[in-house]
């Protein structure tokens, strides 16, 4: 088992702890139990991991109060999710000393985090997740929250994790779709922090999409270390944290346009190919990196390309609800190379005109 360590100053809890391993599951409620031994366990998890077998590994034979997330999936991350998750923490009693355990994607970490932010102003929550997109993103650095009728992610708080337990042996469950779905965030680490990363998924690309354990332990390890350094000087993502954002300014739009009919991972492939081309009309681009890009997505299996029903003046009125958008249109994180991110005046997150936007977006239908 390997461990991190991740520091967030300007916090009450400084730092927490990040266990990586292959069979780690069994293991966790006496790790949790011995680091908060005076809390009520409640536990926030869905269908799928239920049928997976992972709330019962966990728990290895204990009682324990429970909501399960039904459906499964982006269409029950909404605010009714979270006032039944509270109100059932209510109905069985519970107050400040609870502990919420998320056992699950990156839906119900989000969800169970931002229960546990707003229940009774705000109780501990550890991050069990058990899907790529979970593992690489999601379960770190504090954010939560909920998707408006609107646009992703509308309603949330920063709410850090007292601990996170990977264990990679919960991949060899996961929907083959969703799986590589999810592995789009790694990808997205290597293109905005590490060359050497991405290099690594180019060459282990058969290795980690026949889930080698081993493998999977290197790849999250590199994402925890990214995400960790990123976090560490940014926990509220003043600067420096959007460039965690490259690809999602498009993606979240495009997913959200998609009515979700498109998966997180998928849709950010898509953004971050939009991010290319906006580099390359930008003249930020390597001769030959989008190439390299679009290579590594397609043998992922996710999109490259907009899916010809949807409408690009969608996508861009979506955009318009970007959380980060100024006077109605957001800023774009652009990488200058492989590995490090375009900063601009101090910034990270940086200005285009609708029209190269635009531009883009009719470059990337997909017209069969």
């Amino acid at each position: 088992m390997q461990e991190l360590y991740i520091k967030v100053p300007g916090v009450a809890e400084t730092s927490y702890r990040i266990a990586i391993g292959s069979g780690l599951l069994p293991s966790v409620w006496s790790a949790a139990e011995a680091a908060f031994p005076k809390h009520k366990k409640f536990i926030v998890t869905d269908e799928n991991v239920v049928a997976a077998g992972h709330l019962s590994k966990l728990l290895h034979g204990r009682d324990a109060s429970t909501y399960v997330i039904h459906p499964a999936g982006e269409q029950s991350k909404n605010i009714d999710t979270v006032v039944a998750i509270v109100e059932a923490m209510e109905r069985a009693y519970l107050g400040r000393d609870t502990l919420v355990m998320a056992l699950g994607g990156g839906t119900v970490g989000d969800i169970a985090g931002f229960a546990a932010a707003i229940f009774k102003r705000g109780v501990p929550v550890v991050q069990i997740p058990t899907t790529t997109l979970a593992q690489a993103d999601s379960a770190i650095g504090g954010k939560t929250g909920v998707d408006s009728s609107i646009s992703k992610n509308a309603f949330g708080a920063f709410w850090h994790p007292a601990a996170v337990f990977i264990d990679v042996a919960t991949l060899q469950t996961q929907d083959e779709r969703q799986y590589r779905a999810g592995l789009v965030e790694s990808v997205k680490h290597g293109l905005i922090a590490s060359e050497e990363y991405f290099e690594f998924i180019e060459s282990h690309l058969d290795a980690i999409l026949e889930r080698d354990v081993n493998t999977l332990e290197v790849v999250a390890r590199y994402n925890c270390s990214i995400k960790g350094r990123v976090v560490e000087e940014d926990p509220l993502e003043k600067n420096k944290r959007r460039i965690l954002n490259y690809g999602h300014t498009v993606g979240h739009a495009v997913e959200a346009a998609s009515d979700y009919a498109l998966l997180h991972g998928e849709a950010i492939a898509i953004g971050i190919v939009a991010a290319g081309l906006i580099e390359v009309e930008r003249g930020l681009s390597e001769p030959g990196r989008l190439d390299r890009i679009r290579t590594a997505l397609e043998k992922l299996g996710v999109p490259v390309k907009l899916p010809p029903n949807l409408a690009e003046d969608k996508i861009t009125d979506v955009m318009k609800h970007d959380k980060k958008a100024v006077d109605q249109w957001p800023r774009f994180v652009l990488i200058g190379r492989l590995g490090q991110v375009h900063c601009e005046n101090g910034q990270y997150a940086v200005p285009v005109g609708r029209d190269v936007v635009e531009k883009v977006l009719e470059l990337m239908i997909d017209n069969g």
